[in-house]
């Protein structure tokens, strides 16, 4: 199968490159100065897994040059979403497969749009890996795996063709898995990265120094209990008091992290605010749910966005 990942970041970068060391056709879009390094020395991946490099050879910046793929790894930024899946149109044939493995809940709705000919499936990805230096992605200890579904069933079983993609990505050693209902798994990463996100940039903390101070750890699941609030408001099928699994499941971690957010916010560059607290805030005015916390968090990281958005 030929892979194309579009965005080779952390994400991009760490499961393209293990489908690329197994032999698997992959071509990696990138620009800048992280193209120009692995076009000349490879892809490293420094990972606690064991370090490799994919060899220098299909890296681009233009679509055209790969053909039609079978299947699209689709990992940019959130609000890049529309203008990446224009770019990519040339890969698109009415059988390839389209996996979103971006944050946020609407990603998928704007790729069927722009993208008709392809088939879109759902996905989530977990993972601790960025772009530590031009052409080198760091991968750390955490979960690592893929989520992926079809968003409507045709029938009782999976398509042949995500199969097929399953056992590619089991040959490399990914560990992935196929959902019946991708939806509810989109919309419990998003409980907790919206919140865990907006919450990490506002305060300028790490997780563990949330949840130590009461008050700041109920700001915490309240900004998820909206997000849950407004997901079953949706029709989401979620597990009861979903919230209140999560925060137990946080007591048993290490919770020394900070979200891509606070990163983004810290580095002066775009954030997914929209994306996350934007889109939750939304929602929450469509369907009279009141969603407070998300509210202020929007309003406090929105200008750090725009501010950002067209220098």
């Amino acid at each position: 199968m030929k892979f194309a990942i579009i965005g080779t970041g952390g994400v991009g970068g760490y499961f393209g490159g293990k489908l690329a060391k197994v032999g698997e056709d992959v071509w990696f879009i990138a620009r800048g100065k992280h193209l120009e390094a692995m076009r000349s020395y490879g892809l490293r991946i420094n990972s606690f897994e064991g370090d490799w490099v994919v060899a220098s050879g299909q890296f681009t910046d233009t679509c055209s040059e790969i053909g039609r793929a079978d299947v699209v790894l689709f990992c940019v930024k959130s609000y890049d979403t529309e203008s990446a899946a224009e770019q990519i149109a040339p890969l698109v044939s009415e059988t390839t497969i389209v996996i979103s493995l971006q944050n946020g809940v609407d990603n998928e709705e704007k790729l069927e749009r722009i993208l008709p000919r392809g088939i879109v499936l759902g996905g989530v990805s977990y993972i601790y890996a960025t772009i530590t230096s031009p052409g080198v992605i760091t991968h750390t200890v955490g979960p690592t795996k893929i989520v992926f579904g079809e968003l409507r069933r045709r029938d009782d079983a999976p398509s042949a063709q995500a199969r097929q993609i399953l056992d590619s990505m089991l040959n490399a050693k990914i560990n992935a898995s196929l959902s019946e209902n991708i939806a509810t798994e989109i919309w419990k990463k998003f409980i907790f990265i919206s919140s865990v996100g907006g919450m990490t940039a506002l305060t300028r903390l790490t997780l563990g120094e949330i949840l130590a101070v009461e008050e700041t750890k109920h700001m915490l699941a309240d900004a998820m209990r909206e997000t849950e609030a407004v997901g079953q408001a949706k029709g989401i099928q979620l597990p009861p008091n979903y919230t209140g699994s999560v925060l137990e499941l946080l007591k048993k971690y290490d919770n020394n992290s900070r979200s891509s957010l606070y990163h983004d916010l810290k580095h002066g560059r775009r954030m997914e605010v929209e994306a996350f607290s934007g889109t939750i805030v939304r929602y929450g005015r469509e369907l009279g749910i009141p969603t407070p916390v998300h509210k202020a968090i929007y309003a406090a990281l929105l200008p750090h966005h725009l501010k950002h958005t067209h220098s």
